[in-house]
């Protein structure tokens, strides 16, 4: 579980940080990540998207877990008022705790080299 101040709870925030944001995929996440300068207060939040094409319940909440503990190890590494939406695609299923760290790492590289 994140805590409640690192989650991304609000629609728009969701909406906003995936139009808005700049994008960076690999092969199991793709990363919406809003380098917001309005609110410089607030900790990095973050949103996760694990649609059904990922697989069943149990396959979508292990997946949402191993995010969650890839995330929380980058909180520190991240300006404040970040906000980022990690989408889980289907290959996400199959992989394991380190393909997914691999590919959240080497999406938020390629965003910050933009």
């Amino acid at each position: 579980m994140l805590p409640s101040q690192h989650k991304i709870t609000s629609s728009e925030e969701f909406r906003k940080t995936i139009r808005s944001g700049k994008r960076a995929g690999g092969g199991t996440v793709v990363l919406h990540v809003l380098f917001s300068r309005d609110v410089l207060t607030t900790k990095p939040r973050c949103g996760l998207v694990v649609s059904k094409a990922v697989g069943n319940a149990v396959t979508r909440h292990a997946v949402s877990r191993k995010l969650r503990a890839i995330i929380r190890l980058l909180f520190d590494d991240l300006p404040p008022g970040t906000l980022i939406v990690i989408r889980a695609l289907p290959a996400a299923a199959h992989a394991n705790s380190e393909e997914l760290s691999h590919d959240v790492q080497r999406a938020l590289a390629k965003i910050r080299e933009r």
